[in-house]
């Protein structure tokens, strides 16, 4: 009978799986062995600085770990970070550490099988085809950026053809980039390919053109043939851990790819799906994008990571935390405080505890994840299996979509359940109307609706408002500017102090 290992082949010092080929056997062989793994979502509290983590990637392995030690089949989806914040050193790379730690970290940290090097080489050769056609006079503007897998301030703002056309240009970070959202929300080769077509090349006389409108696309998605296979790995105690896409959860959808866990949903009964950073950003986007338009599993649980110092040593933002919690049970979403303790901090264990009580939260997970790894949580999981529903084949329901709701109420729905702001203290910032009118027009001459596109928040990871220490009755949310991502289904919004990429420093 054909298995998961027909589809799977060595890749290096990993295995690369075809996960678009099993999904179709599956769906064409219903009589094939599967399973139907439950999701839980792994997020955090908002970190105090955009490049500290609260350790999501080190919870997340011990999780699996601990699960499995329990004799669950567990496994979990991770995303790959961007080398060039990576190797600067400003932010973990995506693989743990001490013992949750995935074996051969160096490999998902610098480059694993070359997946962000040809979403970058395939973006680039898309404005490449798009400046060509400039001087064929298919197009006015350029509108797709280039890529860069390492931030630089030349970049920022560049122009081709300087004294002949003139055309001015930008660049983005591999993992902001539309393709890179391309990949990570379809669940086929030609799914890709019709995204890749319904992309906004740029204008000709102010009107849109689509690469599918004069490009051979499959020279794209040619590029891409072992890039969209998610990557088998394992932590350094045997569990396996699937690892697929890499968008910034700040300036992009921050979720691995929907195929990678459809595939480990097949082969696992618990997938434990990490977002990235803070639950305002990645889970958010999990929730409101992958599962409300998308189609992806909603959770039937999740666990907020904190560190000690993140939520209480900062008076003025220590309402963050218990907000994100609340949140998520209010979702009806069993939510798990888990606090990740570093050296020197065991004695703390007893007041977290009561603390934790007295925000009534669910009894917290605690434990040095790094020193321990998944020993530490093994015997506190009790609750958290038992809310799960192992075996019994029901997945929760996901909400209806917001699709066709106005991008102003959409907005302003995120601001008030994701950010606890109400609608009438989000506010637009001067060139906003304009911004926004501009992208309404370019979709409308482009034959769809603006009101149809998933949105997607663009924001700073270390803050959810324009001031998150003001009293909470003076919290703002600004709105900046719009950007249409046609081929990806998504408009992205531009909120508070957003950072703009490739970034001007390291953060």
């Amino acid at each position: 009978m054909t298995g998961i290992e027909d589809y799977t082949r060595q890749y290096g010092l990993v295995r690369k799986i075809d996960a678009y080929g099993y999904l179709d056997y599956l769906k064409t062989h219903p009589e094939a062995p599967r399973k139907h793994g439950k999701i839980v979502l792994v997020t955090a509290d908002t970190p105090l600085k955009a490049s500290r983590g609260e350790g999501k990637t080190t919870t997340t392995i011990a999780l699996i770990d601990a699960l499995r030690a329990r004799g669950i089949d567990a496994t979990a989806v991770l995303r790959q970070p961007s080398m060039g914040i990576t190797a600067a050193g400003s932010k973990g790379g995506a693989s743990g550490g001490g013992k949750a730690s995935l074996t051969h970290p160096e490999l998902i940290d610098w480059g694993l099988c070359g997946e962000m090097a040809a979403i970058e080489a395939a973006q680039n050769l898309l404005v490449s085809f798009a400046e060509k056609a400039v001087d064929e006079g298919k197009l006015d503007t350029v509108l797709v950026p280039r890529v860069s897998e390492v931030p630089s301030r030349s970049l920022r703002k560049i122009t081709v053809d300087a004294g002949k056309n003139n055309v001015a240009e930008r660049v983005v970070l591999t993992p902001t980039c539309e393709l890179m959202q391309i990949v990570v929300l379809s669940r086929s080769m030609d799914e890709i390919a019709e995204r890749v077509a319904a992309m906004i090349a740029g204008t000709k006389d102010g009107k849109p053109v689509k690469f599918g409108e004069f490009t051979d696309l499959w020279r794209i998605t040619g590029i891409l043939g072992d890039a969209v296979k998610p990557a088998l790995t394992e932590t350094v105690n045997g569990s396996p851990v699937y690892v697929h896409g890499g968008p910034f959860a700040n300036v992009s959808i921050g979720i691995p790819t929907l195929v990678s866990v459809e595939l480990a949903c097949a082969l696992h009964d618990v997938v434990i799906v990490e977002a990235g950073y803070g639950a305002d950003a990645g889970a958010q986007k999990w929730l409101d994008i992958a599962c409300r338009e998308y189609g992806a599993q909603w959770p039937s649980a999740a666990v907020v990571v904190t560190r000690a110092t993140t939520w209480r040593d900062d008076p003025a933002l220590q309402w963050r935390y218990p907000f994100h919690v609340q949140r998520l049970e209010g979702l009806n979403i069993p939510t798990f405080p888990l606090i990740n303790l570093w050296s020197g901090e065991d004695d703390q264990i007893d007041s977290l505890r009561a603390t934790a009580k007295d925000l009534k939260f669910r009894d917290p997970i605690i434990g040095n994840l790094f020193r321990d790894g998944g020993e530490a949580l093994a015997p506190q999981l009790d609750a958290f299996v038992d809310v799960l529903g192992i075996g019994d084949g029901k997945a929760p329901a996901s909400p209806a979509s917001h699709k066709g709701m106005p991008l102003i109420d959409d907005i302003r729905w995120v601001a008030g359940n994701a950010y606890g702001v109400p609608a009438e203290r989000v506010v637009k910032r001067d060139g906003f109307d304009e911004s926004l009118a501009e992208a309404e027009q370019l979709c409308a001459d482009a034959g769809f609706s603006l009101n149809d596109l998933a949105l997607v928040a663009v924001k700073s990871p270390a803050t959810m408002t324009d001031n998150d220490s003001a009293p909470a009755d003076e919290r703002t949310v600004t709105l900046k500017k719009v950007e249409v991502h046609a081929g990806a289904g998504l408009v992205q919004v531009n909120l508070t102090t957003s950072l703009t990429t490739p970034m001007p420093k390291i953060v």
